[in-house]
């Protein structure tokens, strides 16, 4: 949520920002009614001064015992009533600001290009190569059918379109994946792990900005929990309403969630595999940090989510979002995509981006400084350190071989207790 103090005190600048990134806002109309508000804090102030004025006269005429004027009290009364009006009015006003407000996207940072979609983003950088065959590489879906992995069938007879079953070694590779991005982060990375609840209330969402705007996008239960779209959504609301100490930070926090998303709006984009599923494993990676430090951080947490891909062998390029494709609560955002030969394409298998205090505000996330005697928002960042399912299927696609099998990374082979995954006979 964007501070209305910052919205005051640079509107076009605000306004401008916003326009960049497909958002037109009414930011007068915000402004008059923040104008109002603060009006009538001002009227209600004089007026909660002149009642205490009368308070103590009143009080003074019963120390010393004497009768106090009838006219005072009655006054007192008019002025009581009339403040009650006000305060009213004044909570129904910061209730509409509020509202305004959570509907308003994170201002862009000054470093992210000026785009209207994913068409204008900016190749930051690649690694590693492309791999060469010498046969036509298959999609994923073709190879863990085929290999008795994945079963899309099955999975729609139990729940529908977007699921999928995994078997064997199939449900053996996406538990290596997770036990292996979990290992790295915790042993080399110096990230702490948690396991979070997988449904949250409605004030959990509405902390990290996925309330009230994409509503459309949860899946809810009739008991009004929500089930979680990411981790990013339980891990940040962990120091929700909390100061962390200056000292302490960066606070780096993973865990591993299943992830459910209705993926609103993406009908016949997909369709086939692991890419856009209802339901999929997800390590993500959480970090508060400071706000002198925070870029730094992102820089940091970009190249760890880097370092699984690297270690995994995954030639990969690096994308800085421009301002028309970022997310909701980002200010700046580095999307991961893997190469995925059977479908000739680069596809996203991580998105990690900095909010600013964008999130602390919603969530009250404040750190403190000891020595400065002060306070403020932490900033929070996030990203996925992987997409578990779009990391398994980047490795049948690119570890494929000739005769249908599939050789097994080097750094899982030990998670696996195999080295190849052998084609059914």
């Amino acid at each position: 949520m964007l501070d209305i103090k910052t919205i005051r005190q640079n509107p076009a600048k605000v306004e401008l920002a916003l326009k960049t990134r497909g958002e037109v806002i009414d930011i007068r109309g915000l402004l008059s009614l923040d104008k109002k508000r603060r009006e009538l804090i001002q009227k209600a102030d004089v007026l909660k001064a002149k009642r205490n004025t009368f308070s103590q006269k009143i009080a003074r005429s019963k120390a010393e015992g004497k009768d106090y004027p009838t006219m005072d009290t009655k006054q007192m009364r008019e002025i009581s009533e009339t403040i009650k009006d006000i305060d009213s009015e004044i909570r129904q006003l910061e209730e509409k600001i509020k509202l305004v407000l959570l509907e308003i996207p994170n201002i862009p940072h000054e470093s992210v290009p000026i785009g209207e979609n994913e068409e204008q983003n900016k190749i930051k950088r690649h690694w590693g190569d492309k791999p060469g065959f010498d046969f036509i590489p298959r999609p994923h879906w073709e190879i863990g059918e085929s290999l008795g992995m994945l079963d899309f069938k099955r999975a729609a007879k139990l729940s529908g379109a977007r699921f999928c079953l995994y078997w064997g070694t199939g449900a053996r590779l996406e538990r290596a994946l997770i036990s292996f991005m979990l290992d790295v982060h915790t042993r080399e990375h110096g990230y702490t792990e948690v396991l979070p609840p997988f449904m949250v209330s409605k004030e959990t969402m509405t902390a990290t900005g996925q309330l009230p705007k994409f509503e459309d996008d949860l899946f809810s239960t009739r008991d009004q929990y929500y089930l979680i779209p990411t981790a990013e959504v339980p891990v940040t609301n962990i120091y929700r309403a909390e100061t962390i100490d200056e000292e302490d930070l960066p606070v780096k926090l993973v865990a591993y969630t299943p992830c459910f998303r209705r993926e609103a709006g993406s009908y016949g984009k997909d369709t086939r595999g692991l890419t856009r599923q209802h339901q999929f494993n997800k390590v993500e990676l959480v970090r508060f940090a400071h706000p002198s430090h925070s870029y730094e951080d992102l820089e940091e947490l970009t190249s760890e989510a880097e370092e699984i891909l690297r270690r995994l062998g995954l030639h990969y390029r690096v994308v800085t979002l421009c301002t028309g494709d970022l997310g909701f609560s980002a200010s700046k955002t580095y999307d991961l995509e893997v190469w995925m030969p059977g479908q000739n394409r680069y596809v996203e298998i991580s998105s990690c981006s900095n909010f600013e205090d964008f999130q602390a505000r919603r969530a009250r996330i404040r750190y403190t400084s000891r020595k400065a005697k002060k306070n403020g928002l932490c900033h929070t960042l996030n990203g996925s350190g992987l997409a578990v399912g779009r990391t398994l299927a980047a490795i049948l696609e690119n570890y494929q071989l000739s005769d249908g099998s599939v050789e097994v990374p080097d750094v899982l082979k030990g998670y696996m207790g195999l080295d190849r995954i052998e084609a059914i006979s």
